[in-house]
């Protein structure tokens, strides 16, 4: 059911899968944000919560191309950036801070943060 009162932009996402049926290839693309054509990225992370089974649902991909060391970055970043929405969207500062601070060591710990 469509609610008139909404527009509506899509993202999509484009899995290469190889003959074993790994990811090999990723593409993504979002109406309205400018982009003509699709972008190729190493790795993706999409979550979504379900609200009538209270639960999330993820996929979580990336390319054999897709380097330790840049995944390692891209879950520093990740942890990073969720600290920053999980604020926006709970004004739980104190909450923030304390996800922020374990960012902060897994960048360590992982060699992200020199």
């Amino acid at each position: 059911m469509t609610d008139k009162k909404l527009t509506y932009s899509d993202i999509n996402i484009k899995i290469g899968l190889d003959e074993t049926g790994m990811p090999r290839e990723i593409q993504w693309q979002a109406s309205g944000s400018g982009m003509e054509k699709a972008s190729p990225c190493k790795a993706f992370l999409l979550s979504l919560w379900d609200g009538k089974d209270k639960t999330s649902l993820r996929v979580d991909l990336w390319t054999k191309d897709m380097l330790v060391d840049e995944m390692k970055q891209f879950f520093y970043e990740t942890l990073v950036t969720m600290s920053d929405t999980y604020e926006k969207a709970t004004s739980d500062k104190e909450g923030a801070i304390e996800l922020k601070k374990f960012s902060e060591q897994f960048g360590n710990k992982s060699g992200v943060l020199k």
